[in-house]
């Protein structure tokens, strides 16, 4: 989708955009479809990469692209994989704010099943997500991942790391997730499985 392509790239270069911009780079015979391209466009952004597009001049339509929750973390992982995978962390800090702050790891993996992530099953744009979500964001101390005390066989649990807690609010989290739910993902735009945003397209 061109418009969410077109996005990224904004996202990317930490560039504001305007909706002249969009409407002369993106939209041009389609400009009378705007606010529904750039609704669901906006709205893709936020479910899967946890990217907000907020307005912030309404007297000239200028937006900018600012990570979901108030999260400094842009997910970016390499240059190669240019695709941010903000929105798998927003949606494990959903959960774990749903169950009260403390999410057994079966409740997580539930939730992002849900949203076509596996565990042991490699995804085109978060990669392996248990690397991510038991390593990455533990070493990045958005989460925390331990033991159930006295489990046994051992069970686990994740909770909000330090960092999580000084960027964001558990309310913020709780606020996130009614615009989620009840959204069925197949009424949202599809990127091809691992694409390449192209600049030069917009040059």
């Amino acid at each position: 989708m061109d418009m969410v392509e077109f996005l990224l790239l904004k996202y990317r270069a930490k560039e504001p955009t305007t909706k002249a911009e969009m409407l002369s780079s993106v939209i041009k015979e389609h400009q009378d479809h705007f606010p529904e391209i750039f609704s669901k466009a906006t709205e893709f952004m936020q479910l899967v990469f946890g990217i907000d597009v907020k307005e912030v001049d309404p007297s000239t339509h200028t937006y900018l692209l600012v990570t979901a929750l108030g999260l400094t973390y842009d997910g970016m992982v390499s240059d190669e994989h240019r695709f941010p995978n903000t929105g798998l962390l927003v949606t494990v800090l959903r959960v774990i704010a749903v169950e009260d702050d403390c999410a057994p790891e079966e409740k997580v993996w539930e939730a992002l099943n849900v949203v076509g992530v596996h565990d042991g099953k490699v995804h085109w744009l978060y990669g392996d997500p248990r690397e991510l979500i038991t390593k990455v964001w533990v070493q990045e101390q958005y989460l925390v991942y331990r033991q159930v005390p006295n489990s046994d066989p051992a069970r686990y649990e994740f909770l909000w790391g330090p960092r999580a807690h000084a960027e964001t609010t558990t309310l913020k989290a709780l606020k996130f997730v009614p615009r989620v739910n009840d959204k069925d993902p197949r009424s949202l735009p599809s990127l091809p499985e691992g694409p390449e945003c192209n600049e030069d397209h917009y040059a």
